[in-house]
């Protein structure tokens, strides 16, 4: 498959990873170098293995997913938002009592699988066309991860005032990341 193909969906598919990468480069002072590296990571991983387990799954089950995939990783996508919002009205001293990282355990299983449904029905309409998957697989994977990283590092370097930044991290998932 020629890499004009598969580029645009690859970067069609990571702008979930994206959005979520802005939400949490929001709050710098939970962000450091072993952050970007398990969320980038994560994120590439589940981009690069949605693919392969879609097109195992065939076309048998296509029809079964398609019908609500998006809203799954929408609804995903809402609650994490929604949690931060809701953590950043909570005062300074208990946020940091109890600073929540979404890059460990469950909030980031849950922010990898749910950025990475898309790719999951990608796999899905590969198997139905007959179309090779490992090629793919690996492009749609290393440009989540590139585009994580380099988001990051970009919202990192802007600098943001962190006092009320969990309101727009919250905000961003909750408006950019079903579309």
């Amino acid at each position: 498959m020629n890499v004009l193909v598969v580029l645009p969906i690859a970067l069609a598919l990571a702008m979930d990873a994206f959005t979520v990468a802005v939400g949490t480069s929001l709050r710098p002072e939970h962000v450091g170098f072993r952050h970007t590296i398990r969320l980038s990571v994560s994120f590439g991983f589940f981009q690069f293995m949605m693919p392969i387990l879609g097109w195992l799954a065939g076309t048998k089950i296509h029809s079964l997913i398609q019908a609500f995939d998006h809203w799954v990783a929408s609804g995903l996508l809402f609650l994490i938002g929604c949690r931060m919002v809701y953590s950043s009205f909570r005062s300074q001293d208990a946020s940091q009592k109890g600073i929540h990282d979404l890059t460990r355990g469950w909030s980031l299983l849950i922010l990898s699988v749910a950025t990475s449904v898309d790719a999951l029905a990608v796999g899905l309409s590969f198997a139905a066309l007959n179309m090779a998957i490992l090629y793919p697989s690996v492009v749609i994977g290393v440009v989540a991860f590139l585009m994580t990283v380099l988001c990051i590092i970009f919202w990192l370097s802007q600098g943001f005032d962190s006092a009320t930044t969990g309101d727009y991290a919250g905000i961003a998932i909750i408006s950019f990341g079903p579309s």
